[in-house]
């Protein structure tokens, strides 16, 4: 009781003592933070893909982005994989966006693989504890499906020779815009750091293979 108190008394600035945190170690509050942090990305990252390709949002009958978004961050996916996606969620989801014969929003099938996957690499917590564990060969595979994923982006084309997604381009005026693999960057950082620092941590080795990004094959999570 002396020790909590103390630490109540001890903590300031934005992040306040929780009673919770007595269960935590320095490594879990650390992925805490970079769990919120690739959270906040993803959510970015489809905002800016609805704005640029709005014809995707279209596809589904009174679709609004916030509806998406909420389908998207919720902590209860659904179990089976999402319906409108054929029962599709994470690494599946992937291959469902840039399928030639895929009608549906190109979109939401990205962005739920994307979250899906990072969800898994984190064993879909949000939080972790003392005896919580992580692999970091699913953060490292993770990070190796989105720099394929930047690539995708910027040269998957469809059947008449569009690109399936817009993302980065230049402006009228000639200014350049990747604030879109700008995002996805920093979400391959963040997994590649996590794995780093799992592995010293465990002592476990990545099993670091040689894959190109211009492939369809992604890594298992």
């Amino acid at each position: 009781m002396v020790l909590a108190f103390t630490l109540v008394a001890c903590s300031s600035g934005s992040r306040p003592f929780e009673f919770k945190n007595l269960a935590k170690t320095d490594m879990d509050l650390i992925t805490d933070i970079h769990i919120a942090e690739i959270r906040e990305l993803v959510r970015e990252l489809t905002i800016k893909l609805y704005k640029r390709n709005p014809r995707e949002l279209a596809k589904v009958p009174e679709a609004t982005v916030n509806g998406r978004l909420d389908a998207l961050m919720t902590v209860d996916r659904p179990v089976g994989g999402y319906a409108e996606l054929g029962g599709r969620d994470g690494v599946a989801a992937l291959y469902l966006a840039f399928d030639e014969t895929y009608t549906g929003d190109r979109v939401f099938a990205l962005m739920v693989g994307i979250s899906g996957m990072i969800s898994e690499s984190y064993n879909h917590q949000l939080e972790f504890y003392l005896l919580d564990d992580i692999d970091q060969q699913k953060l490292y595979n993770s990070a190796r499906n989105l720099e394929i994923l930047a690539w995708l982006l910027n040269t998957r084309k469809d059947l008449q020779g569009e690109l399936m997604l817009l993302s980065n381009g230049i402006a009228d005026d000639g200014t350049p815009n990747y604030s879109y693999e700008r995002l996805l960057s920093k979400m391959i950082v963040i997994q590649d750091m996590m794995a780093k620092m799992v592995a010293d941590r465990t002592n476990r080795a990545i099993n670091q293979v040689v894959h190109g990004v211009a492939s369809m094959t992604f890594f298992p999570i």
